[in-house]
């Protein structure tokens, strides 16, 4: 007689526990135990416990390779979900086996957990092993399709048993769209997600702390009869009453500072779209800046090429946003430009404006603006840049390159590594409610009543548009940080404070990924030799790239550094990426002049007539400027359960090697924390987006 010692983990969060029976076959390499009722004296599996049981065997099962858990019917109780963390088995000779699990069992059902070691596949040699891996991954490609949302963009997740209600977009500058866009009410957005499985769902504390802070906040305006006001503002200084609670040291620097060109500047470094400015060596032809017009701006002794030749000139080029059609917001037709801005970075160390046109072509009709023009024409020129900053920042860097991507990177991962592989173990911790948020997303800002229709000049189809056109572009290499500084020539640039925690991150991840790679992949061999590796890369450039070769996606790895630098830049972009773009949304966003989602009246044609009312008359009006912050205030507030860089609770590693090198990671990641904070008491304006402390190990918001 064999006696196994058995602890059995239920999850933490609220309602996890169940009333349902559950059962346990344990599977040897010299057995396979019956299947055996847990049950003692008083409640089984109550969230938060972690019960123990005895099973006995007629004999040694031998190495233990996987169990069943078995969860049936209990009495005349309801079927209710349960969330198994872990099982651990103390075997007769004292070893200690750990079964991973981590996920939920929402009807009555079998679940099959294999032994917590990582291992690929070449590393099993048992039949049974080798057909419980190809099971798990039939399953989940089975219940998890991808589907086309907008073509030319990332495909998601596709839930069978659901299809939304749809509307067919229609696009007369891309008659091939057939995009297929689930329309939900904007405040009920739970719908969205309703249909999920309970694996990719928010925790219950989650989805309560994320829900009940948007309901009040919507219900405020509509008492205050925000939402219904179609004019414009009267004043600026009532808009900073829209928030009146939220306050922080950068919002109250944004609205005391944020018509001064320094700031500006300032935000193309540290701001939350600080991915865009490059070096200049040369003034484009399509921009016809001269000597004459900046020399004022540069100080004595030099000109404008000189300044090129030292490195000092800066190009951002919203190229991207150009001929795009604008739409109606509330009854009156919106307008768009897609400008380009010319920096001088000074010996004092500030980043300024020197040059702003407000189109891609040169003319009569379309002045350069320079910092020597009256105030409100040159205040509105920097306002049209920020405008166009909004959709470089919240359709490029923050919902394709981070949510959308992070999501195909995940939904790859589910659909082809199994739980035991340790590229799975290593990474899905940085995939934890990506896909509910952005299911939360789409239904926020991509459907007929979201923010992207009603409270954006380029509405739901031109928002999508700027997407499809920054994927077509979008580079392996700009996804790899190191190489994307080079490549934008701002390696050296001094006050560059995100470049510089980016860097510091970057390298702490990779350090953490080469240890991990290394213990499980001895040789370029066993790289290349990984199938079910391969799939997960070209399910991600076939899915998320669309099978574009100029994108530089890999298409298979071949050897380690390769894959080292691939699961990097997957962990960073579903992390750190996310959190510099994310972060700091509300705090320069609260103050709408700063960061206009809509323009009212077109673009400038002529120096000097701007004045104060025809400013006000050009920025969003108050409905348009309530819906966006409303928007952008609820996905920028980190709900309750939150999970910082570094943090892995969930024991997916067992070996000794990966325990190590997650807590040096945790170690390295606070060095840089303590640093960054030592760094910004000495800073007027504090970068701490990057702040590890700070960053979430996934997209969960």
């Amino acid at each position: 007689m064999a006696t196994y010692k058995v602890k059995v983990a239920t999850g933490t969060d609220l309602m996890s526990g169940t009333l349902d029976s559950i059962s346990l076959t344990i599977v040897g390499t010299q057995g396979e135990s019956h299947k055996q009722l847990l049950n003692h004296f008083g409640r089984d599996f109550a969230t938060g416990a972690v019960d123990e049981y005895t099973v006995r065997c007629q004999q040694d099962l031998g190495e233990l390779i996987i169990i069943r858990l078995h969860k049936e019917r209990y009495s005349f109780f309801p079927k209710n979900p349960w969330y198994c963390n872990y099982v651990q088995i103390c075997a007769p000779n004292g070893h200690v086996y750990h079964f991973p699990a981590y996920q939920w069992m929402d009807g009555y059902e079998t679940l099959a957990l294999r032994e917590a070691t990582g291992k690929t596949a070449a590393d099993d040699t048992l039949p049974i092993l080798l057909q419980h891996r190809q099971e798990e991954i039939r399953a989940k490609q089975d219940f998890y399709h991808w589907r086309v949302f907008v073509p030319g963009l990332p495909n998601y997740v596709h839930i069978p048993s659901y299809h939304p209600p749809v509307r067919r977009c229609r696009n007369p500058n891309r008659p091939e769209w057939n995009g297929y866009i689930p329309g939900f009410p904007i405040l009920i957005n739970i719908k969205a997600t309703k249909f999920l499985n309970s694996n990719l769902r928010y925790s219950f504390i989650k989805t309560a702390s994320f829900f009940s802070r948007l309901g009040p906040m919507a219900l405020a305006f509509k008492v205050r009869g925000l939402v219904d006001r179609k004019r414009s503002w009267k004043r600026l200084k009532d808009i900073k009453n829209i928030f009146p609670a939220t306050k922080t040291v950068i919002s109250e620097y944004v609205y005391k500072h944020w018509a001064e060109d320094t700031f500006f500047g300032y935000q193309y470094l540290n701001g939350i779209n600080p991915g865009l400015i490059r070096r200049c060596i040369q003034i484009p032809d399509k921009f016809p800046v001269t000597d004459d017009m900046v020399a004022p701006f540069l100080g004595e002794g030099t000109c404008l090429q000189a300044e090129m030749e030292k490195g000092n000139i800066y190009l951002a080029d919203y190229r991207i946003l150009e001929g795009i059609p604008t739409v109606e917001l509330n009854g009156h037709k919106q307008h768009h430009c897609a400008p380009l801005c010319l920096l001088h970075f000074g010996p004092e160390g500030n980043m300024m404006p020197i040059a702003i046109q407000l189109s891609q072509t040169p003319g009569p009709d379309c002045p350069i603006f320079l910092p020597s023009d009256s105030e409100w024409d040159w205040l509105l020129a920097k306002t049209w840049v920020r405008y166009a900053e909004f959709y470089s920042h919240e359709a490029i860097a923050h919902l394709l390159e981070s949510h959308l991507i992070g999501e195909a990177f995940c939904l790859a991962l589910l659909r082809q590594l199994p739980m035991c592989h340790p590229l799975y173990k290593l990474l899905i911790p940085h995939t934890r409610y990506t896909v509910q948020i952005n299911s939360i997303g789409r239904a926020l800002l991509l459907n007929e009543g979201g923010l992207s229709a009603r409270a954006m000049s380029l509405g739901l189809e031109g928002f999508a548009e700027v997407m499809v056109r920054a994927l077509s572009e979008l580079t392996y290499d700009s996804l790899f940080i190191p190489n994307d500084f080079v490549k934008r020539g701002v390696e050296d640039l001094p006050g560059y404070y995100y470049r510089d925690d980016s860097l510091a991150v970057w390298y702490a991840m990779e350090r953490y990924v080469t240890e991990i790679i290394t213990y499980y992949y001895l040789n370029d061999a066993a790289v290349e030799g990984d199938s079910e590796l391969q799939c997960w890369v070209q399910e991600i450039f076939k899915e998320c790239l669309l099978g574009r070769e100029s994108s530089g996606f890999p298409t298979c790895l071949r050897t380690v550094p390769e894959l080292i630098k691939y699961v990097t830049m997957v962990m960073y972009t579903c992390s750190a990426r996310h959190a510099a773009v994310n972060t700091g949304q509300l705090e320069f966003t609260s103050w709408m002049p700063n960061f206009p989602s809509s323009m009212r009246n077109p673009p400038m044609q002529a120096k000097g007539l701007t004045t104060f009312q025809s400013y006000m008359d050009t920025l969003p009006d108050v409905k348009t400027t309530c819906i966006v912050l409303l928007v952008l205030w609820t996905l920028s507030r980190e709900p309750d359960d939150r999970r910082p860089l570094g943090h892995f609770p969930d024991i997916h590693f067992v070996e000794e090697g990966p325990r190590r090198s997650m807590e040096a990671f945790r170690q390295r990641l606070a060095e840089i924390s303590h640093n960054i904070r030592q760094r910004n008491k000495c800073l007027p304006i504090p970068y701490y987006y990057l702040d590890p402390v700070l960053i979430e190990n996934s997209i969960s918001i």
